[in-house]
């Protein structure tokens, strides 16, 4: 592989805490983690003049010394006072009474309006950081929390060390579970290659068949998430081979090879595993969950990896979806699946996080009331109330597959009674696949703030469940792959950053650019709005030049990249535009269509229903219409059609014609590559410009109103 970009981790970036005095405070028990905390401190104050002391029992740090140092980061009890407000919260289970020689050498340093004593954070990661008399402290009450603080020193530069005396903040993180699904096969596959839906080159955990003998890759890359939050990863294929099938019996080994490398970083390794491991690795006659022998046989399966790796995380399923094995083969159901894992994995603390992404992939295409949208409601709510604990149903963000622009699945408000996740997809399979710069920020926050059950309560409290005390979290396909700029795309490195700072809880996608802009490129206000004027408005570029008001899917089967307006229109795959010569769009309603729209609770229910109230972004989604039918914007949704993709070419070349600002102002190699990048999607946005405009030209017979050229 070739040397790896920093990304968001440059040298730089530490500068601020490197030049400073800084003691960490961790007692000799505190794990890989706390020494990860300490090696990152050690490497900056080495390289940017700062100096490092550390506690050991031997010989405990006095207050002396500590008093001194610019920058505190200790793993504490926690802080019961702050001035003259009180804070008493219950102690977080699970968390031991500590009594570290250095703790009086940090209440030194916090002074007489703080007291040290019983106290938690808000969750497992979080921590407090507070400003006392010049000098910055960061607390935990465990090595992730310290972890995760460092990081926020990091992220905040200088500012950092200028907050006024006794200014307190405490952060944690919203969603227990931040995880990343790695499509990645240990074999090369026929037609998915070595990273399925992968734009960034090959596997960064797999060559020739097997776990890499040299994981130093992998060890930057479990650092790059570390930073950020991200506590699990998935390490192959949803889709699971028969290479990969037995990462969990003959490589169990090379699994906890890697285990121990994302260990120190706070993260935990899962695997995919298949539904039919019983039969293929385990040489039995069925996989039914319901026979003894099958359970026994997970059973023994789990206890090896546990013997093998005590913190692995657990299994990622995708069964009965695209001709993956599944419960469906015995008469069972989902639920039946997925509890069979879940006890077996009960025992050692582990999860099942079971795919919802199941749908009909060989429906007859003439049949209009059959509608993929609707499956993943149909076979799932039902089951609500069934699932054990330890099941976490991951539902995609969307009922269809990872659009530009499709609405909230209404799952995410129908199972009251089961941890459900939020699958996003950082790899930008149907977004321009890493070769068009577009920033999935502001359409992963427009998704976690959507008021999607009743009371208001949004996608994101109902992920991270805040509302029915079911936690759960965010999950996302990777974008990584062993490309320089590990994503292919230089810019595509913002969708990584952005995922991990929403899965934490920062809400603000503008906010989130800016943070990954600053840390990754630096200061330079030429190049910080050179990538802004790229990444700022890219989602909705994307959106105008390709699939209009929600129509989504038109791409070219099998790569999905390039447009082709009926290129799935006749497939077993499903339908979703029916244009015609009278009009465009999918009948979702209750009176007249499928009844999807039912699915939805109110007052949503009730919004899409009506062409009068349906958002002109999701119109297509839910309504067949004419050609003419006017917008709320004022336009007629041909001439909607017209406008916007020739608008969003015109976009591609401004921002085109932005990035050349920053020439000369980055590394010349870095440069070139978004340069051609962003020459392709030009040539792409243009393709799509073309393509689409034509073909609704002659399905419509309407002309564009301003003459422009259509061929």
């Amino acid at each position: 592989m070739t040397a790896a970009h920093p990304m968001w981790l440059p040298d730089e970036a530490f500068r601020a805490l490197g030049s400073r005095r800084v003691l960490v405070a961790v007692g000799p028990d505190d794990g890989p983690v706390a020494d990860t905390v300490v090696a990152e401190v050690a490497a900056a104050t080495q390289r940017f003049g700062g100096s490092l002391t550390t506690t050991t029992e031997a010989q405990p740090v006095s207050a002396e010394v500590a008093q001194a140092q610019d920058v505190v980061l200790a793993i504490v009890p926690g802080v019961a006072r702050a001035g003259s407000v009180d804070t008493r919260l219950v102690p977080r289970p699970g968390i031991p009474e500590r009594h570290d020689p250095y703790l009086p050498a940090i209440a030194a340093v916090l002074g007489d309006a703080w007291e040290i004593g019983r106290w938690t954070t808000i969750g497992h990661g979080s921590f407090t950081t507070v400003r006392a008399r010049d000098t910055t402290v960061v607390m935990a009450d465990g090595a992730a929390g310290l972890l995760y603080g460092l990081h926020d020193l990091v992220r905040r530069g200088e500012a950092a060390f200028a907050a006024p005396d006794g200014e307190l903040s405490w952060d944690g993180p919203v969603h227990d579970i931040r995880m990343l699904d790695h499509w990645d096969n240990a074999a090369v596959h026929a037609v998915m290659g070595q990273v399925e839906r992968g734009y960034a080159g090959g596997s960064i955990f797999y060559a020739d068949g097997r776990v890499r003998d040299d994981l130093t890759r992998v060890a930057q890359y479990a650092r790059l998430l570390g930073s950020v939050g991200i506590n699990a990863v998935g390490l192959n294929n949803v889709n699971v081979h028969a290479a990969e099938a037995r990462l969990l019996t003959d490589h169990l080994g090379d699994v906890a090879r890697l285990a121990d490398v994302f260990r120190p970083h706070g993260i935990r390794v899962s695997l995919s595993v298949s539904f039919a491991a019983p039969i293929t690795v385990g040489g039995l006659s069925t996989a039914d969950p319901l026979d003894p022998a099958v359970q026994d046989w997970w059973a023994a399966a789990v206890r090896r990896v546990y013997e093998t790796i005590p913190d692995f995380g657990g299994f990622v399923v995708k069964a009965d979806s695209e001709g993956q094995p599944g419960p469906f083969a015995y008469g069972r159901d989902h639920a039946d699946g997925a509890n069979l894992l879940a006890r077996a994995l009960s025992p050692f603390g582990g999860t099942v996080f079971w795919r919802a992404f199941v749908y009909d992939h060989h429906q007859d295409w003439r049949d209009r009331s059959t509608d993929r949208a609707r499956a993943a409601y149909d076979h799932f709510t039902p089951l609500d109330g069934r699932f054990d604990d330890n099941v976490v149903l991951q539902v995609k963000y969307g009922p269809m597959d990872f659009q530009v622009r499709e609405p909230v699945s209404p799952v995410i408000a129908a199972m009251p009674q089961t941890r459900l996740a939020v699958e996003l997809q950082v790899t930008q399979e149907y977004t321009g696949q890493q070769k068009h710069a577009v920033y999935l920020g502001p359409q992963w926050a427009e998704i976690l703030r959507f008021p999607l059950a009743e009371g208001g309560r949004t996608v994101g409290h109902l992920a991270a469940g805040l509302a029915d005390g079911r936690p759960a979290g965010l999950v996302a396909v990777s974008n990584v792959g062993d490309d320089e700029y590990w994503t292919g795309h230089p810019l595509a490195q913002a969708n990584l950053y952005a995922f991990a700072r929403l899965a934490w809880g920062e809400e603000d996608p503008d906010v989130i650019l800016d943070e990954w802009i600053g840390l990754t490129f630096g200061d330079d206000p030429t190049v910080r709005s050179a990538v802004h004027a790229v990444l700022d408005g890219s989602w909705h570029t994307y959106e105008k030049y390709t699939a209009p008001l929600g129509v989504g899917f038109m791409v070219r089967p099998g790569h999905h990249y390039g447009p082709d307006v009926d290129g799935y229109e006749y497939t077993a795959w499903g339908t979703y535009h029916f244009a015609d010569r009278d009009g465009i769009g999918v009948d979702r309603t209750r009176t007249t269509g499928t009844g999807f729209t039912g699915q939805y609770p109110p007052p949503w229910r009730d919004v899409y229903e009506s062409v009068e109230t349906c958002p002109d972004e999701l119109l297509l989604f839910f309504h067949h219409v004419p050609y003419t039918h006017v917008l709320h914007s004022g336009s007629t949704v041909i001439q909607h059609i017209y406008d916007t993709h020739a608008d969003g070419y015109d976009e591609v070349v401004e921002m085109a014609s932005a990035w050349s600002e920053a020439e000369g102002r980055v590394p010349q190699a870095l440069f070139d590559r978004v340069t051609e990048r962003l020459a392709e999607q030009e040539r792409s946005a243009r393709e799509w410009r073309d393509h689409v405009r034509s073909a609704f030209l002659r399905r419509s017979g309407v002309p564009d109103a301003t003459g422009r050229t259509i061929y």
